[in-house]
């Protein structure tokens, strides 16, 4: 199984509005990509590593597939309407990282 995370920065003048990331950007995420996503889940922020410290992240969303080339296959034809919502509910840049899950 492999894990698409897609972080989200905590930059400095960044915004992240979760009702809308959860209640409108990831339904349609699993509706384009279909039976191929196997699992979705979201992560919020709250606070970095040391007492008082911001969170690295303001947030995570993390996507499931079976192999790399499931996860391409079905995110390819969909990527324009995907990618073109971001700024519906951030202002800042996704960092996208593909795991292999272990545990």
């Amino acid at each position: 199984m492999i894990k698409v995370s897609v972080m989200y920065p905590n930059e400095k003048g960044g915004t992240f509005n979760m009702a809308y990331y959860c209640d409108k950007h990831m339904p349609m995420v699993k509706q384009k990509l279909g039976t191929a996503l196997k699992r979705v889940s979201v992560e919020q922020g709250l606070a970095g590593g040391e007492p008082g410290a911001p969170p690295s992240f303001l947030a995570f969303g993390h996507l499931y597939f079976d192999t790399v080339e499931a996860f391409q296959t079905a995110f390819a034809p969909h990527a324009a309407e995907i990618l073109s919502d971001i700024p519906n509910y951030t202002n800042t840049k996704p960092v996208l990282q593909i795991s292999e899950v272990k545990l």
